[in-house]
């Protein structure tokens, strides 16, 4: 029985929706010289026999778009700029080519080395989406001779360490973390094959950028035209396009799935005008209406998180909350209570934004709208997921989010949701009419090499915080 119950946990996986059938239809634009021809079933993939029987135990029936096309340019040793909605399998997608590579080549984790030489890293911003990511290669290598492991912040540095000595070919982790790892020697980069950068826009704006640097310019990390480099996220800015440059092979193949930048049409979205001080009584009408469904509150702060949290448990709404203030296990807990359905609200920071897939998330308030759009698509990813139907509603307060609101009106009319005159009113208004379409095109970013030029409908602004201030609910260990 024990046996059975550790399979099950493994081999546990997020079931598709009535609508996952609609992926085939999504638009994809892939550009670069010469991209390989893209797969339509996992057995096209060519995946040796141990590998093929853990994507079947996992559930995985058919490829989705980013996988479609994703495994077989990985396939092929090139370079990956990928941008895809948040839900549409970007993790199976990096994963099921380097272990295919890994296993065929015959490498096998030994515990008799003392400095670790992984064949693979893969960096995420978060402990959270870093850990579910390590869940995932675990799953799909089980059985074989190939050993991920995840280090990441708020884990004892020592048992950390013996995980990694205890054998190492996909090394999955933080950046602080990760650089503190090799910084004490405990792993060598001299056999590195992949470098994998999810959330990647995350990854390589101001808040990040100096440890990725950091980490390519590493004693013994393999120049870029010695390895391959492959970027996964669910939004691009063209500022990180040129950036990413510098990581990756001039011939790279920039794949786009979907309207890149924008939301899963998949999740009604529903914007709502609201003082900040209707907020509370606003938030309570529409928790009151989910009942027992799994619902992820949005807020900006780290004080909201638990003022809010302590508010709805006041109001007998079972709640708990995840910030970078909470300690590990805290917050391990509280995803687990979140998961379980134990406490079925989730009061948020950034640091849940994104990246995490929990099964059964029927809605997202933005309690507070972020700051950029690119943070409202990875939020209101949450729900959504894998072809299921999800809601989406957020609290727009006039005073603090009219910069936000010509690009709340272009997602909302790209993923064909219903736009509020209101909104559409202050859109027009906020800085002119002048070249605002809200129907936008097909795709909202393109591969820049092509000449193509990203506009944004927000006035000019940082990219991302400052280090101290993405330090705020990021990890940096």
């Amino acid at each position: 029985i024990f046996i059975f119950m550790c399979l099950y946990s493994i081999f546990s996986h997020y079931a598709t929706g009535i609508n996952f059938d609609k992926y085939d239809d999504i638009l994809v634009d892939v550009s670069g010289s010469n991209p390989p021809k893209a797969i339509m079933t996992f057995d096209e993939a060519g995946l040796c026999e141990s590998l093929r029987r853990n994507v079947t135990k996992s559930g995985y029936v058919k490829p989705t778009p980013v996988q479609k096309h994703g495994i077989p340019i990985i396939s092929a040793g090139r370079d990956l700029m990928a941008c895809a909605q948040t839900g549409s399998g970007k993790t199976a997608a990096f994963l099921l080519p380097i272990l295919q590579r890994l296993m065929v080549d015959g490498v096998a984790a030994s515990k008799f080395s003392e400095v670790q030489e992984p064949e693979a890293i893969i960096v995420a911003p978060t402990r959270e989406l870093i850990n579910q990511i390590y869940l995932e290669a675990r799953k799909f290598a089980y059985g074989t001779c190939v050993r991920p492991v995840v280090v990441y912040g708020g884990i004892n540095t020592g048992y950390t360490i013996r995980e990694v000595l205890k054998g190492c070919n996909v090394l999955c982790g933080t950046p602080g973390r990760l650089l503190d790892i090799i910084g004490r020697g405990k792993v060598g980069l001299s056999k590195l094959r992949y470098l994998v950068l999810d959330e990647a826009d995350r990854m390589l704006d101001m808040g990040f950028e100096p440890d990725m640097r950091k980490l390519v310019g590493s004693p013994g990390m393999p120049s870029k035209e010695d390895r391959q480099t492959l970027m996964f996220s669910a939004t691009y800015p063209e500022d990180i396009q040129r950036m990413a440059a510098d990581f990756l092979k001039v011939d790279y193949i920039f794949l786009a799935v979907g309207v890149v930048g924008g939301a899963c049409s998949d999740v009604e979205q529903t914007i709502i005008q609201v003082d900040q001080y209707s907020k509370r009584d606003q938030l309570l009408d529409v928790l009151k209406s989910t009942g027992n469904e799994r619902t992820m509150v949005f807020v900006e702060t780290k004080r909201s998180a638990d003022f809010i949290a302590t508010f709805l448990c006041q109001e007998k709404i079972s709640t708990t909350s995840i910030h970078g203030d909470r300690e590990q296990r805290e917050r391990e807990k509280a995803l687990s209570d979140f998961r379980l359905g134990q406490c079925p609200v989730l009061v948020a920071t950034s640091v849940a934004a994104r990246g995490l897939d929990i099964e059964q998330v029927q809605h997202v308030v933005n309690f507070d709208l972020p700051s950029s759009i690119d943070e409202y698509v990875h939020r209101i990813g949450r729900t959504g997921r894998c072809g299921n139907i999800g809601r989406a509603v957020s609290f727009f307060n006039p005073e603090s989010d009219t910069p936000l609101a010509r690009s709340l009106v272009k997602v909302l009319s790209g993923a064909q949701q219903e736009v509020p005159k209101w909104l559409e009113e202050i859109a027009f208004s906020a800085h002119g009419t002048t070249g605002f379409n809200p129907r936008g095109k097909v795709f909202a970013s393109t591969d820049t090499r092509k000449g193509g030029s990203f506009k944004t409908d927000e006035p000019p602004q940082a990219s991302a915080p400052s280090p101290a201030v993405a330090a705020d609910d990021e990890e940096w260990e």
